[in-house]
């Protein structure tokens, strides 16, 4: 597994622990530079695969069984969240910046310097065959080999898992980029990836949907002032508000005990 430090212009070699996660301490360039890295080596034993916790995935993380199963297995995890950016710093384990999927993705095409193919799964049906659009457009090294959007559920459901496995390895590529939703992306990814034919994935969570134009994302200003959540309930309301009541009940009382177990 490659790792990474927070030495700029440097491969990725220090994390950090942060609510039970391990969460790489790097900048966006670093990040980028070693998932490209990946995408230009021969596949290993397995695909690697990149998750992005925010602080729902950090709610999450302490309840479930098998999303910690499948955190532990990633080859990179990135701080997605300014929370837990901030909360790194007051526990004193600084992270140097945020390392959002909806930033990282775009900076990885922009910065690839050959072909980088790359297969979308994830979205509506029709979303994710215009953002591939849209890629192919604004980045012309990055070609999208395919695109698919499985059914609401498909998971729980053994036909239908192996028609999405299928479908993605039918393709010949060396990104996927997975957009079903925490946890659902994560536990797939580490389910299959042994079986995957990528050299590498990334759970992107809504990206598809900002690179097809489906929706937009917050102003700057409310990504740089950590408001970005607000401006995605008040988005998406009745799929958001209860979430994200859930995770400022629950969040604060994690960082107050990783603060205790800190000082003791």
């Amino acid at each position: 597994m490659i790792r990474l430090s927070d030495t700029e212009n440097s491969p990725i070699d220090a994390n950090i622990t942060l609510f039970g996660m391990r969460i790489a301490r790097t900048t966006m360039q670093n990040a980028v530079t070693t998932v490209l890295g990946w995408c230009e080596t021969e596949r290993g034993e397995s695909c690697r695969y990149v998750v992005t916790p925010n602080t729902d995935h950090a709610v999450l993380f302490q309840g479930r069984d098998d999303f910690r199963d499948a955190y532990n297995s990633a080859s990179l995890v990135l701080a997605d969240g300014t929370p837990l950016v901030w909360a790194s710093r007051i526990l004193g384990r600084k992270l140097p910046e945020r390392v959002a999927g909806s930033d990282f993705i775009p900076a990885l095409f922009a910065a690839t310097t050959s072909t980088l193919r790359v297969f979308l799964l994830g979205a509506a049906p029709g979303i994710a065959d215009e953002a591939a659009r849209r890629i192919e457009r604004r980045w012309p090294r990055v070609q999208v080999v395919g695109t698919y959007a499985p059914p609401v559920g498909f998971d729980n459901h053994a036909d239908e898992d192996r028609r999405t496995l299928s479908a993605v390895s039918a393709a010949q590529h060396d990104l996927l980029i997975v957009g079903l939703g925490a946890p659902r992306q994560e536990l797939w990814v580490a389910k299959h990836c042994h079986e995957l034919s990528a050299k590498a994935a990334i759970c992107a969570g809504a990206t598809i949907d900002f690179l097809a134009g489906y929706r937009r994302r917050s102003p700057l200003w409310m990504r740089r002032a950590g408001l970005e959540w607000l401006h995605r309930v008040c988005s998406q309301p009745r799929r958001l508000a209860g979430r994200y009541l859930r995770d400022a009940f629950v969040f604060p009382q994690l960082l107050w005990q990783e603060w205790r177990r800190s000082t003791m």
